[in-house]
């Protein structure tokens, strides 16, 4: 559960970016490794949060 950082309510998560091109994070470089990040969004202020999540975490660990 995300508490949001504006108003501390209870976020909502598991939003996912879409679009050409938009839904990935990349080191720079030939190789580099790729996380896709999800956003958690604030029902009462909007506020967003861009996070990756725990098997994309792992990802970056390896």
């Amino acid at each position: 559960m995300r508490k949001c950082v504006r108003c501390g309510a209870e976020m909502e998560e598991g939003f996912t970016f879409t679009g050409s091109g938009g839904n990935v994070i990349r080191r720079k470089g030939l190789g580099g490794k790729a996380v896709y990040p999800k956003a958690a969004v604030c029902p009462v202020c909007g506020e967003v949060s861009v996070y990756v999540d725990e098997e994309q975490l792992e990802k970056l660990k390896k």
